[in-house]
């Protein structure tokens, strides 16, 4: 059984379920990077339509994700699903039953110019992509969003420091929320935004032993957070 549930206003939500089936249709179709020769060729990577108040957003599709239609479904997935394991949400399948996953833009970019890895998608195709990726937050209103790597993080805090922003929770928009504070208004009127560093072996983040510290204090917060999401919509937030 996930450790995660629902909460149980989110799981009477039943209306978005038809309407994200068809808006995934819709992203699917999408054609706007291809076009305009940006990239060879369109094959948006979407999740199932699971309809989650939790929502992590990555950068981009990587190879193997545009091959298997399924979002961080590569090494860095499995890294990724590791620390959701240790945030205490389950295996990958509890997982992806508890957690909305999709990325910045939606088909794989390429890969690097130099080096290894894949290439980061440029401001056109990110500016092109954002109405689908404002279109799924709108019709998921999530209570929750985790932020992976530099470009998901910015999208939402904006350009910071990783080390100023990883084992900190924060609402949309960079105003920090600090432990137990109570929220203004209603309960889940802002998504809170908790940043990870990006799972790929590609980042060397993580090398130092000081990053690696604060990764371990970001999954001790989501784990906190899942916990809080999971029981009763109260008026304060235990996140320490």
């Amino acid at each position: 059984m996930c450790p995660f549930q629902v909460a149980p206003a989110a799981a009477a939500t039943a209306g978005p379920g038809p309407q994200l089936e068809e808006l995934h249709q819709r992203i699917r179709n999408c054609r706007r990077c291809q076009d305009i020769g940006l990239i060879p060729t369109a094959r948006p990577v979407l999740p199932g339509a699971v309809v989650s108040r939790v929502v992590l957003v990555g950068q981009a599709p990587g190879r193997l994700e545009e091959q298997t239609a399924l979002p961080f479904s590569g090494r860095a997935g499995r890294e990724l699903f590791r620390w959701l394991s240790e945030a205490g949400l389950g295996d990958e399948v509890a997982a992806r039953n508890a957690v909305y996953i999709t990325s910045i833009t939606k088909c794989f970019p390429g890969s690097a110019t130099a080096g290894s890895g894949d290439r980061r998608p440029s401001p056109r195709e990110v500016a092109l992509c954002r109405p689908h990726l404002d279109d799924q937050l709108r019709l998921l209103r999530p209570r929750l969003v985790i932020a992976v790597g530099q470009l998901a993080i910015a999208r939402f805090l904006g350009c910071r420091p990783m080390d100023q922003l990883v084992g900190r929770v924060f609402w949309e928009g960079g105003e920090e929320q600090t432990a137990g504070a109570p929220v203004e208004g209603s309960p889940w009127g802002r998504a809170l935004v908790l940043p990870l560093p990006h799972p790929s072996g590609a980042s060397r983040w993580l090398n130092q032993p000081a990053h690696r510290a604060q990764l371990k204090a970001a999954l001790g917060r989501l784990g906190n957070l899942v916990r809080t999401l999971a029981g009763p919509e109260v008026g304060a937030l235990d996140c320490v």
